[in-house]
């Protein structure tokens, strides 16, 4: 999009979003300003750096060249993790561990006599944290999301927030790196950044045991250069996110979590 463009589509983006607000306002209805852009900023898409179909094509571009391979192996074969005393667990005694429960007393479950099942225990019971960047561009809001591959996916790659990491990935228990953009997570106020949200939201507990992630969403100055380094992320609106929920496996469930109040 051109200059010209942009400056018109963000101009368009003000006048309709302050008719939005009175119309509101006019019904009724106590809602701040900052609830309301959250509705407002779905119902179009502002995107002033991709359009839909260009974030499309760019998706299933990064489909067709992921070339990640996943092969199902025995568990004794598994590198660096131990089957041991009835469990299963890292070297490291980090990440998570596969034990035994047995459970009780569920007369208002499928199976009211009980059973036992193995689970998944997240170490410290904690996961990890779920952060979604937001920026605006010319005053329009835009979410900085995540092409990531995951060896179960379906599709192998989902969009995904911009941090998803374990609190064992950014101890950097793996030797690996540290995830990108962690920083703004862990002190949005060295950014001047805005925290829209943050929230401890629990798993599946059918399978996992006990665990809950932070979920954040936090707002970085429209001022700031945040430099964009990595092929897989991309500036997306919430009207494409959205859209992008009607896509089968295309959005991830962190995106769905941490966007899911507004």
């Amino acid at each position: 999009m051109d200059l010209e463009m942009s400056r018109q589509l963000a101009d368009q983006y003000r006048v309709l979003f302050l008719e939005f607000i009175k119309s509101i306002k006019d019904i009724g209805f106590d809602i701040s300003k900052r609830d309301l852009e959250f509705k407002f900023e779905s119902l179009s898409d502002w995107n002033l750096l991709n359009t839909f179909d260009e974030a499309e094509r760019w998706y299933m571009s990064k489909l067709e060249k992921e070339d990640m391979n996943v092969q199902e192996i025995p568990l004794s074969d598994c590198r660096d993790w131990i089957v041991d005393n009835g469990r299963i667990y890292h070297k490291t005694n980090e990440f998570f561990s596969i034990e035994g429960i047995r459970v009780k007393n569920t007369k208002n479950r499928e199976v009211s006599t009980g059973w036992d099942q193995p689970i998944i225990k997240q170490v410290g019971w904690d996961g990890g944290i779920l952060g979604l960047i937001r920026k605006r561009f010319n005053g329009i809001p835009h979410y900085l999301i995540e092409a990531k591959a995951e060896p179960g996916n379906p599709n192998m790659i989902q969009m995904s927030p911009t941090l998803q990491a374990t609190f064992s990935n950014i101890k950097k228990s793996h030797k690996g790196r540290e995830p990108k953009y962690l920083s703004f997570f862990e002190n949005p106020e060295s950014y001047n950044a805005i925290v829209h949200y943050r929230q401890w939201l629990a798993e599946d507990g059918g399978r996992l045991y006990n665990k809950r992630n932070l979920n954040m969403l936090v707002e970085i100055p429209e001022s700031l250069d945040l430099c964009i380094d990595d092929g897989n992320f991309i500036w997306m609106s919430m009207f494409q996110i959205k859209k992008f929920l009607l896509r089968d496996i295309w959005v991830n469930p962190h995106v769905r979590g941490i966007i899911s109040h507004l």
